[in-house]
């Protein structure tokens, strides 16, 4: 097998499984709007439940402004600010990452990433370079950007293009989640990688759980993966 590209998904992923807290949206609102924190904490929370409902549903993408609006939150750069310090303890790159990236470039493998995401790219391009990982990722997509959310197959193609790449045949794309990730490029004729370490809520299951052509319980263990399909 040829080898082009190695897709990644992001959260639970790259960045290692955060369990939702439920008091997240509660801080935000008191920071943002006081005098109506509660309210607007609930309205926030009901957005972003209807955003992933949709994603899960319809494969329709949404973003943090659609969220923000919805609870009549002004979406400025400075509400975003707030939003992004409340989330940034679980945004930390798997410290195993920058090891993988590099010995996969260095095979002359492009990286990617495609995440089913409401955040902006200026938010996780922050995020990868703070943890030294943004330069060494070919091309990103993020489906606040696009119309869509995994598992359409127009969402996997985006991440292609984005790397410079037209096989899905040649690609492997490496995930948590076996409806998003796993089926959604499985079946458009990638190989897949599951990373089975998120405890994905109920409301966020799809209705077909794919199967991994491989599974690996470490970022680390990826590379002989790939490495064993390269000279099969």
């Amino acid at each position: 097998m040829v080898v082009d590209a190695v897709l990644f998904d992001w959260g639970g992923t790259l960045t290692p499984w955060c369990p939702p807290d439920e008091q997240s949206w509660l801080r935000v609102a008191r920071r943002l709007v006081p005098a109506a924190a509660e309210r607007a904490a609930e309205a926030l929370a009901a957005a972003e439940f209807a955003v992933w409902q949709r994603s899960r549903l319809e494969q329709r993408s949404g973003t943090m402004a659609e969220i923000f609006t919805a609870a009549g939150i002004d979406p400025t750069p400075a509400a975003y600010d707030v939003f992004a310090a409340e989330v940034e303890h679980a945004t930390r790159t798997d410290p195993e990452a920058v090891a993988l990236l590099t010995a996969l470039r260095e095979r002359g493998v492009r990286v990617g990433v495609l995440s089913n995401t409401t955040w902006t790219r200026a938010h996780h391009e922050a995020i990868f370079a703070r943890d030294g990982v943004l330069d060494l990722i070919d091309g990103a997509v993020y489906t606040s950007e696009l119309e869509v959310t995994k598992p359409h197959p127009a969402a996997f193609r985006s991440a292609m293009t984005a790397v410079g790449v037209s096989d899905p045949a040649r690609c492997v794309f490496v995930g948590d989640r076996t409806f998003d990730d796993i089926h959604g490029a499985g079946s458009l004729g990638m190989r897949t990688v599951l990373v089975p370490h998120s405890t994905i809520p109920a409301t966020q299951r799809g209705h077909t759980d794919g199967v991994p052509d491989a599974v690996v319980q470490r970022l680390s263990e990826l590379l002989a993966v790939v490495d064993g399909w390269r000279t099969a």
